[in-house]
């Protein structure tokens, strides 16, 4: 059984009179360990895609099964319970929180789900480590480089230990070199078995993924394996 499963998923918006279909009915499986790009220029279907697949929106028509349970027509309550527990998110903007340390901005999830103080602190810091940042984690983010507080974000996104690690366009804050380096974390992290989708539209980053899927007007235009 795929991981994650998609049939026909569209999604349509009305602005006004006008009906805009972001998604016309794409189809695709992507399978557990896979590390996958979702490409596509500005207005594709790309982020409307990444918020169906995230939960964070909910298809017009079509079905999306996740790791078995089929999320297509979920309420916003267990929406929000399937995010927490399956889907940990890297946004280009970090959105940590600037007042408070690495190993607090990580912990946070685990907050909100309950998890006890000394249980959590612990899982933070193996996050942490995970991405290389055993020395940081009592710092803020203000004390922090960009790639620095990727990193703190990506920890945060791996603290729950999700099925699907889903990034949006996470090289977009940082210059080149600092950009590499992120890229080789997921790459690291891609090896040690996590599953891993990225949505950019700038190519060298997808070629880093083993698999491309390329939207445009709403449809899946190719699905390609990266040599």
């Amino acid at each position: 059984m795929s991981l994650l499963r998609i049939r026909n998923i569209a999604r349509s918006y009305e602005m006004g009179a006008e009906t805009v279909h972001a998604l016309r009915g794409v189809s695709a499986d992507i399978e557990k360990g896979e590390y996958v790009a979702i490409m596509g220029p500005s207005g594709s279907g790309k982020s409307t895609l990444m918020n169906l697949l995230g939960c964070l929106d909910s298809p017009t028509s079509g079905s999306y099964e996740l790791n078995g349970t089929d999320v297509s027509s979920l309420d916003e309550n267990a929406l929000s319970d399937i995010r927490n527990r399956e889907i940990g998110f890297v946004f280009q903007t970090f959105n940590l929180l600037p007042r408070v340390s690495a190993l607090r901005n990580v912990e946070l999830p685990l907050i909100y789900a309950g998890i006890p103080r000394d249980e959590r602190r612990e899982a933070a810091r193996v996050a942490l480590e995970q991405v290389n940042l055993s020395d940081r984690m009592e710092h803020r983010p203000n004390e922090m480089s960009g790639g620095q507080r990727q990193r703190v974000a990506i920890a945060r996104a791996l603290v729950n230990q999700p099925s699907i690690l889903l990034a949006d366009e996470p090289t977009g804050n940082l210059d080149s070199t600092t950009g590499t380096e992120i890229l080789g974390l997921f790459h690291s992290l891609w090896k040690k078995g996590h599953t891993i989708i990225v949505v950019t539209h700038e190519e060298e980053v997808a070629l880093n993924a083993r698999r491309i899927l390329r939207i445009r007007d709403g449809l899946l235009a190719s699905d390609e394996i990266v040599k």
